[in-house]
C-alpha cells in the first residue's frame, strides 16, 4: 500500500477508535436510516411508475445492477445508492420529458445513437434545463460527500461483482423470456423496466444483424455509375415535393361526415385517386421523410426504424435529391422544425440536399400555416430559377396533433363543424386550409412564373393517430394493435398525387394506383423525364416485380437483396 493511503487508512481507524461509543452508535443508525431510506424511495419509485408485475421485477434487477455497479467500484453501501437513486431518478425524468414531447418513452437507442443533434435539439426546446442540470449538480455533489463521509463501511469486490452478474443475468433473462412489446413504448409508464429491456433486446439485434438488414451476400452487382451527368432529353422540371403532414383522405374511416366536395385535393392531375402505403402510424414523420428521400425502408432497420434518419445520416448517401443533382438540379429543404430534430438536416444533406432552412432560418419559432411555407419555397423559385431547375422539398406542419384546441381559428372564420367526434372536425378543419393553401400554390405559380415548368408530387406520410381507433370501432386496444404490428395495410395507406403546371408528365409507368413509400422518387424521376441511375433502374425492376410493394414484398427478402447491392455499391456505409 502506497505511504500516502496507508497514513489516511491509520487516521480514519484512530478516529474511529477514538470516537465515543454512543457517537459511534449513533452514526451506525445513522448510516442504516440512510441506506434504508434510499432504498425506500427506489422502492416507491417502482410502485409509482411500474403497472405489472414483470416490469416490477425488471426494476428491481436494474436497481440491483446499478448498486452492485457502484458498489464494485466505490464499496461504500449508502454512496452505491444514493448515485443508483440519481440514476433512476434523471431516467425517468428524461423518459417523461421525451413522453411529453413526442409520446414515447425513453429506452436503450437513446443512449446508443445518442449525438449532438441530440443534445442540442433538447436544450433549444427547453433553454432552462441547462440551469437546472447546474443547479441539480450543486445539490447533488455536496449530498454525495456527505454520504461518503458518514458511510465508511465497505463491501468486498468480489460480493459486489458477483451480485452485478447475477442481476445482469436475471435482467437478460427476464427480457428474452417476455419481451417488450413495440406498441408499449407509447404508453407512458414503466420507465425504467423498459429502458432495460430495450437494452437487452437492441444489443441482442445489433449483435444478430446490425442496424439494417440486408443478404450476407448475393452476385448480382450494381452497374458503375458514369461520371458525366445525366443528360434529359429536354428542359426537365422545376420539382416540387410535398410532406404533407397528418394527411389522408378520411372518408376510409366509417360514419365520418365531410363537406360535398372534399375528395378533390386527393385526386392528381389526371383525375385518379392513388394510395401511398407508409412505414409508420400515428406520428412518426421521419419514417416517410427517409422513404421518399433515400428510397428505401425504415422498416429494414427493425427495432431500430425509430432512429432511422439519425442512424442513416452520414452512412446512406444515396438518394432522390443526389439523383436529381447529378441531372443539373440545385437542392433545396424547407422544414418546419429545427434541424436537430431527429438528425434531420444532416440526414438530408447526406442524401444531397445542398441548402437546408430549419424555422430558425425561415424566422419562426413555431408551427406556421401551410401558406407560410409555401410562400417560402415561391420566395425562392424567384430568387434561383435563373440558375436551372430546382428541387424543394417542402415539408407541412399544420395538420399535426393534438387536435384538442381551435389552432389558428382566424384562418377558418367561416368555418362550422361538420358534427364529428372534436378532434376529427379540428383535424377536417385544419385540412380545409391545408387545401385552400395548396390551390393558391398552384395559381401563384402559374401566375407568377408563366415561362416555368412545375411538377408537385404531394403525398401523407402517416394517418393521424385517432384514425386506428376509428378504422374498425369494434377492435379493442389489443386488436388494434395487433393490426398495427402486423402493418395491416389499412392502418397504412394515405394518399399521394401528381399535379403539373406549364407541363406534362413524360412518364408515368410507375405511378401504380399503390405505392409503398420508398417508389416515390421512382414516380418523381420518371414523371420529370429523367434517366435513372442503376441503383434507381434496378429498384424500378423490382417495382414491377412486386407490384408496387417494396418491404412487404417476399416477406422483405426484395428489401434485403437491395440493400446488400447497395452496400456493396458503396452507397451505404457502416450498417
Amino acid at each position: 500500500m502506497p505511504p500516502s493511503v496507508a497514513s489516511l487508512t491509520s487516521r480514519w481507524a484512530a478516529s474511529d477508535a477514538a470516537t465515543p461509543r454512543g457517537t459511534l452508535r449513533i452514526l451506525l443508525l445513522l448510516r442504516t436510516l440512510l441506506l434504508a431510506a434510499l432504498h425506500l424511495a427506489a422502492l416507491g419509485l417502482m410502485f409509482w411508475s411500474e403497472v405489472a408485475v414483470v416490469p416490477k421485477l425488471v426494476f428491481g434487477l436494474t436497481w440491483g445492477l446499478l448498486n452492485f455497479f457502484w458498489l464494485a467500484l466505490l464499496r461504500r453501501p449508502a454512496v452505491a445508492a444514493a448515485l443508483s437513486l440519481v440514476m433512476i431518478v434523471v431516467l425517468i425524468l428524461l423518459s417523461w420529458l421525451k413522453y411529453e414531447i413526442i409520446r414515447m418513452t425513453a429506452n436503450f437507442l437513446d443512449v446508443v445513437i445518442i449525438n449532438s443533434d441530440t443534445v442540442g435539439f433538447l436544450l433549444a426546446i427547453k433553454p432552462d434545463l441547462e440551469g437546472k442540470v447546474v443547479l441539480v449538480l450543486a445539490l447533488v455533489l455536496p449530498a454525495l460527500m456527505l454520504f461518503w463521509w458518514v458511510d465508511p463501511a465497505r463491501v468486498r469486490l468480489r460480493t459486489a461483482a458477483a451480485g452485478f452478474v447475477g442481476c445482469a443475468a436475471a435482467l437478460v433473462g427476464m427480457a428474452l423470456a417476455f419481451p417488450q412489446e413495440e406498441w408499449d413504448a407509447f404508453a407512458g409508464d414503466g420507465y425504467v423496466s423498459k429502458f432495460s429491456r430495450s437494452g437487452v433486446a437492441a444489443m441482442s439485434e445489433l449483435v444478430t444483424h446490425g442496424y439494417m438488414e440486408s443478404d450476407a451476400a448475393i452476385t448480382d452487382r450494381l452497374k458503375t455509375l458514369p461520371i458525366e451527368v445525366c443528360a434529359p432529353p429536354a428542359k426537365p422540371p422545376h420539382i416540387i415535393l410535398v410532406h404533407d403532414e397528418s394527411s389522408f383522405d378520411i372518408r376510409a374511416v366509417p360514419g365520418v361526415k365531410v363537406a360535398a366536395d372534399y375528395g378533390g385535393h386527393f385526386r392528381s392531375f389526371d383525375g385518379k385517386h392513388r394510395r401511398f402505403i407508409v412505414e409508420g402510424a400515428g406520428g412518426p414523420s421521419w419514417y416517410s421523410e427517409y422513404n421518399v428521400l433515400a428510397g428505401l425502408s425504415a422498416r429494414s432497420f427493425g427495432r431500430f426504424a425509430y432512429y432511422v434518419t439519425q442512424i442513416a445520416a452520414g452512412r446512406v448517401e444515396r438518394g432522390l435529391p443526389t439523383a436529381l443533382r447529378r441531372c443539373g438540379y440545385r437542392t433545396f429543404s424547407i422544414y418546419p422544425a429545427l434541424g436537430a430534430f431527429m438528425s434531420a438536416k444532416n440526414f438530408q444533406t447526406t442524401t444531397g440536399v445542398q441548402e437546408f432552412l430549419d424555422q430558425g432560418a425561415l424566422g419562426t419559432n413555431r408551427i406556421e400555416p401551410d401558406r407560410f411555407y409555401y410562400d417560402a419555397a415561391l420566395r425562392m423559385i424567384a430568387r434561383e430559377r435563373e440558375k436551372g431547375p430546382m428541387f424543394l422539398f417542402v415539408y407541412l406542419a399544420q395538420n399535426h396533433y393534438p387536435w384538442n384546441y381551435r389552432w389558428r381559428p382566424d384562418l377558418t372564420p367561416e368555418w362550422t363543424n361538420p358534427g364529428n367526434a372534436p378532434d376529427v372536425d379540428e383535424y377536417l378543419r385544419r385540412q380545409s386550409t391545408s387545401f385552400r393553401d395548396y390551390a393558391g400554390l398552384l395559381d401563384r405559380l402559374a401566375r407568377d412564373f408563366p415561362g416555368e415548368r412545375f411538377l408537385l408530387v404531394r403525398y401523407g406520410d402517416h394517418q393521424p393517430d385517432f384514425a386506428s381507433l376509428m378504422l374498425e370501432p369494434w377492435l379493442d386496444e389489443l386488436g388494434i394493435n395487433r393490426r398495427l404490428m402486423t402493418y395491416d395495410p389499412r392502418y397504412f395507406t394515405t394518399y399521394y398525387a401528381v399535379d403539373t403546371v406549364n407541363f406534362k408528365p413524360v412518364n408515368l409507368s410507375s405511378a401504380l394506383d399503390t405505392i409503398e413509400g420508398p417508389y416515390l422518387p421512382l414516380v418523381v424521376q420518371e414523371a420529370a423525364g429523367l434517366p435513372l441511375d442503376p441503383s434507381f433502374a434496378e429498384q424500378k425492376r423490382i417495382l414491377e416485380r412486386c407490384k408496387g410493394l417494396f418491404y412487404a414484398c417476399a416477406g422483405g427478402a426484395e428489401a434485403r437483396r437491395f440493400n446488400r447491392l447497395l452496400i456493396d455499391a458503396g452507397l451505404i456505409k457502416g450498417l
